[in-house]
């Protein structure tokens, strides 16, 4: 049995952080790859999604991103069921494009 678009979250990840000095792009590099290592993707610049099978499940994820929040700019966290998600309208230039689709979840017996 799927799960359901209704309970199925999507956790997006929008920051602007500043990158003027070495320390700053260090903070940089460490949040996005941060976002990387808990299974983010890279929608847009600056803008990261994670596929999430349950509330519970964003939530454990919303407090990974928060532990990881630089010093320095700003970070906001949205979320949204599948079914939301899949009503979004993606454009690469004046072509319409399907949103991304789940990743597949690796599972373990």
């Amino acid at each position: 049995m799927g799960v359901s678009p209704y309970q199925a979250m999507w956790l997006i990840a929008m920051f602007d952080l500043p990158v003027e000095t070495p320390a700053l792009r260090k903070q940089y590099t460490r949040f996005r790859k941060a976002l990387l290592k808990d299974g983010f993707a890279m929608l847009q610049y600056s803008v990261y999604a994670r596929f999430c099978a349950s509330e519970e499940a964003a939530k454990t994820h919303r407090a990974h991103v928060r532990r990881n929040v630089p010093t320095h700019g700003q970070v906001r966290l949205l979320s949204f069921t599948d079914r939301q998600f899949g009503k979004m309208e993606v454009y690469f230039g004046q072509i319409p494009t399907e949103p991304e689709q789940p990743m597949h979840q690796l599972e373990l017996f």
